[in-house]
């Protein structure tokens, strides 16, 4: 899809027609769409193209009349998996041609719309470095935004393992580390190309413009550092519950062990009485009573010496 908007009366308006200076935002493009952006503008095919592939890396290109920034940006998944956090990051490609400005993404990002959303930080595409760094600007604070209520979540189901340890929830912990290591991986390669963006020599630009893009740097560090935080505690955590599920096995171990103990004093009494010889007892009116009570006083010693130890912490 190929949105086209001209600044008019302060404001970004849609328009159907291309114009020397104007904001091209294409969303899962057309072979239709990409070869009349390349006929009005003539920039480079793979300029177009290359933010179209998912394993496309964050970097800055330039051309001798247009320069290209792919960054990652964060979006929620319309069709996630079952129990799976719906957050992942697309590249989003930002070319800078003349007086006008393409955008181009792979999937429908909520970027765009947030920054159409904000009219008094939008400015006229003709402005072009300001209009690009303002968007980039816009997908920092999305990240934040998300980061955020990721962290949410993590803490409903950490109470919720507080009650009862469950795979589930265990699980859910696992699929929202996955997301932090998407993002933080994400957030270092676009730091990384805003960085060398910040220093290009093919970049002019004014201190107000430099300003703009320092701004979105800012975002994006902060997000980084957020990320990372909140991934390295999640990862603690996990690991915290690993701990205890190994602890609770332990003991459940203990137990099973100690109650095997128990029970093989009688098993073993039991087993020599089933033997054709002579034994104690054999004649004896109550030798079924003094046998069973002989195994029962020392199930119960055995029992009592491992609380003792229990309590002693010595078991």
């Amino acid at each position: 899809m190929m949105t086209i908007y001209r600044w008019e009366n302060g404001g970004l308006r849609e328009t159907p027609e291309f114009a020397s200076s104007c904001w091209i935002n294409l969303v899962e493009p057309s072979t239709t769409e990409l070869e009349a952006v390349l006929s009005h503008s003539n920039v480079p095919r793979d300029f177009l193209t290359d933010p179209l592939d998912a394993g496309e890396r964050p970097r800055f290109d330039w051309d001798d009349e247009a320069s290209l920034l792919i960054v990652h940006v964060p979006m929620v998944d319309p069709d996630p998996d079952e129990d799976a956090v719906p957050y992942r990051t697309v590249p989003l490609g930002i070319i800078l041609y003349k007086q006008s400005v393409i955008t181009v993404c792979s999937a429908r990002t909520p970027v765009t719309a947030a920054f159409l959303d904000q009219i008094r930080r939008v400015c006229p595409p003709s402005d072009i470095y300001r209009f690009a760094f303002r968007l980039l600007w816009h997908a920092g604070v999305l990240f934040l935004r998300y980061i955020n209520e990721i962290h949410s979540r993590t803490t409903a189901i950490e109470d919720e393992l507080h009650e009862s340890i469950s795979n589930e929830a265990l699980l859910k912990l696992f699929q929202i580390e996955k997301v932090f290591v998407y993002f933080t991986t994400s957030l270092k390669a676009d730091t990384i190309a805003l960085a060398r963006a910040n220093t290009a020599r093919q970049l002019t630009l004014s201190e107000d413009d430099r300003d703009y893009l320092e701004d979105a740097m800012v975002e994006y560090q902060q997000a980084l550092e957020t990320a990372t935080i909140h991934a390295n505690i999640l990862n603690g955590t996990l690991d915290t519950f690993a701990s205890l599920i190994n602890n609770n096995l332990n003991n459940v171990m203990k137990y099973l062990t100690a109650a095997t103990i128990m029970l093989a004093a009688p098993t073993l009494i039991a087993s020599l009485y089933g033997m054709n010889i002579g034994l104690p007892f054999q004649n004896h009116a109550h030798a079924f009573s003094i046998v069973m009570g002989i195994s029962g006083l020392l199930a119960i010693a055995i029992g009592a010496i491992f609380v003792v130890l229990s309590h002693k912490r010595k078991f």
